[in-house]
Parts: C-alpha cells; sequence; structure tokens
C-alpha cells in the first residue's frame, strides 16, 4: 500500500489500472476520432460518469437508471457502428505487436498489390498506392474519398483506371483494407530529386519524409515501378523485390516468390 484516501488503500496496482483503463479509452478515442461514432462513445462517457457520480454520492434510483442506459447504450453501438468496430478487430489483429507473437500465414493481400501494380505498368496506367505501417495517416485519409472496402487486384486496378473519377491522386491502404482514394500528397522539396520525375513520384517522396509509410509509383509515362521509403525513392523495381519488402512490411516471415522484371 502507497497511501489511503480516507478509508480507501491505493496501491501500485491501482495505479497501472487506471493507466491501462486511460490509454484503453485514450487509443479508442482517437481511433473513432473524426467518425460519427465518437458521438455515441462520448454519450457513453458521460454516462459512465454520471453513473459513477450517483454510486459515490449514493443516489439509488440515479444509479439504477444510468445503469440500465449503460446496457442499452453499449448494445446501441455495437449494433449501430458494427463497420467501426470490425475495423478496430482487425487494426488491432494485424498490429506489429500481435504479429510477433501469433504466426498468420494468409497474406494474399500481398498478392493482389503486387499483381495489380504489375498489370497497371503493363498498360501504362499511373498509379500511387501508399501502405500504413506504424504512423496512422488520418489527415491525409481526410483530403480524399473514403473507401473502407476489402482490398482486391480488381478494386487497385480499377481505381487506377484513367476512366475512373478516383484514378488521380492516392489509395491509402492499411493491412487489407483499402481505405481512401484520390488522397493528395504533400510534394517533396528536395532540390537533389532528379528533374524529369513527375508528380506522382514527387508526392511519394514527400509522404515518405514525413512518415514511415510505404510508397509504390507507378509511371504513367513509362510503366516503370518505383517505390518511396525513408525520404528515398527506388525507382525500376521487379516484382520480387516488391514482394519481398511487401512481405517484411505484413508479415513476420517473407516468402520470396519468382521474378520478373516490370517492364520499362
Amino acid at each position: 500500500m502507497l497511501f489511503k484516501i480516507g478509508f480507501l488503500p491505493v496501491t501500485i496496482i491501482d495505479f497501472i489500472d487506471i493507466f491501462l483503463v486511460t490509454t484503453l479509452f485514450y487509443e479508442l478515442y482517437q481511433f473513432l476520432k473524426g467518425s460519427v461514432a465518437i458521438r455515441m462513445f462520448t454519450g457513453l462517457l458521460v454516462i459512465l460518469l454520471i453513473s459513477i457520480v450517483g454510486e459515490l454520492l449514493n443516489m439509488s434510483a440515479l444509479s439504477w437508471i444510468m445503469s440500465s442506459l449503460k446496457t442499452v447504450w453499449v448494445l446501441a453501438f455495437v449494433i449501430i457502428f458494427q463497420p467501426e468496430l470490425r475495423r478496430l478487430l482487425i487494426y488491432l489483429g494485424q498490429s506489429r505487436l500481435v504479429r510477433t507473437f501469433v504466426q498468420v500465414d494468409d497474406y494474399k493481400y500481398i498478392d493482389h498489390i503486387a499483381d495489380a501494380c504489375l498489370e497497371l505498368s503493363r498498360k501504362n496506367f499511373g498509379a500511387l498506392l501508399v501502405i500504413i505501417r506504424d504512423m496512422q495517416l488520418k489527415p491525409i485519409v481526410e483530403t480524399g474519398i473514403l473507401l473502407q472496402a476489402q482490398l482486391s487486384k480488381q478494386l487497385i486496378s480499377s481505381i487506377f483506371n484513367p476512366r475512373s473519377p478516383l484514378h488521380d491522386g492516392a489509395l491509402v491502404i492499411q493491412n487489407d483494407v483499402a481505405v481512401a482514394a484520390k488522397c493528395i500528397l504533400p510534394l517533396s522539396q528536395n532540390p537533389d530529386l532528379d528533374p524529369a520525375i513527375g508528380t506522382r513520384h514527387r508526392a511519394a517522396v514527400g509522404l515518405s519524409e514525413q512518415s514511415d509509410a510505404f510508397i509504390i509509383v507507378v509511371s504513367e509515362e513509362t510503366g516503370m515501378i518505383s517505390f518511396a521509403e525513408g525520404g528515398k525513392l527506388t525507382r525500376g523495381i521487379t516484382e520480387n523485390m516488391m514482394r519481398k519488402k511487401l512481405n517484411e512490411i505484413f508479415s513476420p516471415k517473407p516468402v520470396e516468390k519468382p521474378s520478373r522484371i516490370f517492364r520499362f
């Protein structure tokens, strides 16, 4: 026991308990921030606080009403906001911390990304794909059109078809979810970049300078595949190089496949 507040003993476990609960609610708030679900979350917090105050003051009627509302509110939250909760579970289940302890072998979306980029390269369709890692990119996502769609080769190819209204800008990907399309990225001001590269490549480098995202670029002029990471642009990559890099990002154990050279 560290000390007492009135007749209540306070121990180190209590501090750890308070820290964990505070962290949990803060992370949940950050995840839901900016969505409609945040209003329900805020309302639930208000009901919880009123319920706690009622119990501390021994207000039986208020405590009973608030307890009843808590149950209804939680059920309504789960039913109405299933998509947000699903995204949260996916986010937690595929986080790096979880993947460190749990081996997951199904990474089909790596093939979807690689195959789609290869197809776009063959057709000379320009593309810009942003893959989120640890750093969240909410300001970037907010500049585009929210999708929250299951990632697939067909979806990526259709988005970057020149006739698609979403082909300009970047597609933001998190795990196996296409989060948003037509997103605007910051342009790099690095004077050492090749002056011949276009806006897509400068945008890719610009975002990689400000975040830990992995950005893939398909040139509309040449069909060349490049990627930007850590402020550096690597051009003319092979399919094997891209698959290896994607495996490093998504899965604990990289699985290499036979290499094919992207067309220049």
